[in-house]
């Protein structure tokens, strides 16, 4: 079988299962199977397959039938200007978290030297991003999952950042070295009740550690904000991702730690996604 074949036979396989995006879907998962980018499967869609390369191609658009995120099949994630290494543990990066990217790197356009904490770091996709940018600046990344912690050193060496970052495996409550001039959260903030409602790619596959933020969606919220207070420079800028029906009250949580919020940034639906405030 020709490589253009294999493809034309996943698309279809995905399409009756009305996964979106299914033609892609395959070419990503040829280019996984066979060990290439997508480019030389354009050039050479009507070279043979091997038995082997086929035998894996199957796997994958099998384990995509069942909803396995396109991520964690092939284990990279684009986000902001960095490919990340993306397995099962962790949160996949998505788009509207680039928001945050920007927007520390705008408030931070003639800043040098600054110091960095990321509260649940994950993956590192934002904390890494950042330094990846901004060659003198340093970071600290905290998380409750070792997983993570390991996935973050991976992505930090890939993006030759890793001498300027210092991580941690902690609960934020328990949390005390230092004090930042920034700190960032992308804390969960999914009601708990809600978790099962979501797409089959998310409640069934991501890690609910970085999905459920309590009975509200707040309590994760909570804690992040009353330690950050803590952990932040007079004047340090706090930015935080929200759900995007969170706004007054996240606000109001900010305010009472003596925060003042300098703007709420939309999405790329236009929904309230990151709220940027500075401690007074």
């Amino acid at each position: 079988m020709i490589i253009s074949e294999a493809i034309k036979n996943g698309s279809k396989a995905l399409s009756y299962k009305s996964i979106p995006n299914a033609y892609l879907d395959s070419e990503i998962l040829m280019a996984k199977a066979i060990n290439r980018d997508r480019k030389y499967i354009l050039l050479n869609s009507n070279k043979k397959i091997s038995k082997e390369n086929l035998s894996f191609f199957s796997k994958l658009i099998n384990e995509r039938l069942k909803r396995k995120p396109i991520a964690q099949l092939t284990n990279q994630k684009f986000f902001w200007s960095s490919e990340f290494y993306i397995n099962n543990h962790t949160l996949i990066p998505r788009p509207d978290t680039e928001l945050i990217v920007e927007n520390i790197l705008k408030l931070t356009k003639h800043k040098k030297k600054l110091s960095i904490l990321d509260i649940g770091v994950g993956s590192g996709c934002i904390l890494l991003s950042v330094l990846k940018e901004k060659k003198d600046f340093y970071g600290t990344g905290i998380d409750l999952s070792k997983n993570c912690l390991n996935i973050s050193r991976i992505n930090a060496n890939r993006l030759n950042v890793f001498s300027r970052l210092k991580l941690f495996k902690s609960n934020v409550d328990k949390f005390t070295l230092g004090k930042y001039d920034l700190i960032v959260s992308n804390p969960p903030y999914i009601e708990k009740s809600k978790i099962k409602y979501l797409d089959k790619d998310v409640a069934s596959f991501e890690p609910k550690l970085a999905l459920d933020g309590g009975l509200d969606g707040l309590s994760e919220i909570r804690k992040v904000i009353k330690k950050s207070s803590e952990l932040i420079k007079k004047n340090g800028k706090l930015i935080l991702e929200i759900g995007f029906d969170q706004k007054y009250k996240v606000i109001n949580l900010l305010k009472r730690e003596g925060y003042y919020i300098n703007s709420v940034e939309k999405d790329l639906a236009k929904n309230d996604r990151c709220i940027i405030s500075t401690k007074i």
